[in-house]
């Protein structure tokens, strides 16, 4: 292959007339090649584990830092934007609000993860610009990123290595199956429904106690995907491939009854579309077909949604037609019956794969598991630093006037501390604690206090050292927790099951 000359700049010390050869091919592989990286692993497909983008659990992870919690007041979501921009995700800001706003849409998520005040969009609207609206973290994102400050996920630098990020969250409930995920990289798409939270956690706490339950006793618990729109999903033939080896398609059907509009007549009334598919754009294309004849019978159009009410769309029927019939052509030419094709693509340990719904679960399990196992590790070993320190300090207040007379003798604070260690048999960590406490606070210091709080820590102590015991406490650990995640956030069925 012919080389094609390149002009490149030269390092510190070349010859600035230099010019090197370079193959052409070679350069263009090696930089698509680092692209394609860069959008698979840092920006289109979500993680396994808490089903989130890079954006997304940057978004989650500074709210959560700016002390934007539920039962805090809103900010603008400019400031939440620039946060993440500047310590986080160096790219546009428009990405990083439209990530947010898609977080907080309870018509795009199942369970919204950011609690959103002002003008967030509807279906058919974008939302208003990110100086107008304003955020803070909704009340399930506090069980996405709780306990991240206890060891129990890895951190990493951001950007420019001045700051630390967690690579990913605790996440508490499978949030890539309630939510769902979207997103094109290079060579390959992600593209997953969301499901119930009650029934999902159902099938997580089935495979815990069942590790080698079949694929039909987990769609028992997770029967289809449960859209937050809702609707009517119809082949289940298609959810079972999906699930079975995630990849498969299904078809949504809006939700519609046939009742009487006036006094002499009947109409179709729509209260529920297929996901993603606003009212204003159904409405579109009946007017079209109408107006083409293509679809007889029809002779109003009448659109009654509105963020108070949801969703209704009135169509009223000519006399002497048979509004069964124009339904079923509604369905087959509107976008009133959609078809889903799940693409079920996600990281797990930094490699993308395709995953049936067993795989997502068990992946999910087996994050949750190292979670509780290295929070308890944490809570363990503080519990025992400070146990030691409560010792310590119960052998000083026996004698607080030997302690205070063994400190006004001492030339300096290391002939104090090993005076202290000597008289009261105690460590170093120990002499070192009662000589940084303030005098006043050493004297004020209450031995039945003092003793309760020990017994409390030994308690503490011995149930996480018997949590950590055996893998079969920590499931069983796991399995509460998701049992308090659904009695929180869990909601009945929105999509309907249909043949």
């Amino acid at each position: 292959m012919a080389r094609t000359p390149k002009a490149v700049l030269p390092k510190a010390g070349e010859n600035p007339g230099k010019i090197i050869d370079i193959d052409v091919s070679q350069e263009m592989s090696e930089s698509f090649l680092e692209y394609a990286y860069s959008v698979i692993y840092s920006r289109a497909l979500p993680d396994a584990r808490d089903g989130l983008k890079p954006v997304q659990r940057r978004i989650l992870h500074q709210m959560f830092e700016m002390g934007l919690r539920p039962e805090k007041g809103h900010v603008k979501c400019a400031r939440v934007v620039g946060e993440v921009m500047g310590k986080l995700h160096p790219h546009g800001d428009g990405a990083i609000y439209d990530a947010a706003v898609r977080l907080a849409q309870p018509f795009t998520t199942r369970l919204p993860l950011i609690d959103g005040h002002g003008n967030f969009g509807s279906l058919d609207a974008g939302p208003a610009a990110m100086r107008y609206t304003e955020a803070r973290l909704a009340p399930a994102a506090m069980a996405m990123v709780d306990e991240a400050d206890e060891d129990t996920v890895d951190f990493g630098g951001n950007y420019d290595g001045q700051l630390l990020e967690p690579l990913v969250l605790p996440a508490a409930f499978p949030n890539l199956l309630v939510n769902g995920a979207t997103g094109i990289a290079v060579g390959m798409a992600t593209n997953m429904p969301p499901h119930n939270l009650g029934e999902v956690v159902a099938a997580a706490k089935h495979l815990i106690d069942n590790p080698k339950a079949t694929l039909k006793a987990l769609m028992k618990f997770v029967p289809a995907p449960d859209f937050p729109t809702g609707g009517e999903i119809i082949g289940l033939e298609g959810v079972a491939d999906a699930y079975a080896s995630g990849r498969g398609s299904f078809k949504v059907r809006a939700t519609a009854v046939i009742e009487k509009v006036s006094s002499r007549k009947q109409g179709i009334v729509i209260t529920e579309f297929p996901y993603n598919i606003g009212p204003e754009k159904v409405v579109e294309k009946i007017a079209v077909l109408v107006k083409g004849k293509k679809i007889l019978g029809i002779s109003d159009i009448i659109d009654l949604s509105d963020g108070q009410q949801g969703t209704k769309v009135v169509i009223e029927i000519k006399n002497g037609y048979e509004p069964e019939d124009i339904l079923e052509q509604l369905y087959k030419l509107t976008p009133m019956e959609d078809q889903f094709s799940v693409n079920a693509v996600a990281l797990v340990n930094g490699k993308p794969l395709t995953l049936g719904l067993k795989e997502l679960l068990q992946v999910f399990i087996d994050h949750r598991i190292e979670v509780v196992r290295r929070r308890s590790e944490f809570r363990k070993a503080k519990a025992e630093g400070r146990l030691t320190l409560v010792d310590g300090l119960l052998k000083a207040i026996i004698d607080i006037d030997k302690v205070i007379k063994i400190i006004r003798g001492s030339e300096d604070a290391q002939a104090a501390k090993d005076a202290l260690i000597k008289g009261f048999k105690l460590s170093d960590e120990q002499a070192t604690y009662i000589l940084d406490m303030p005098l006043r606070r050493l004297t004020k210091v209450s031995k039945l206090e003092l003793e309760t709080e020990q017994k409390q820590l030994s308690e503490a102590i011995a149930a996480l050292k018997k949590l950590l015991s055996s893998e079969a406490n920590i499931k069983a650990q796991v399995s509460a927790e998701l049992t308090a995640v659904s009695k929180s956030f869990a909601t009945p069925r929105r999509s309907r099951i249909g043949e």
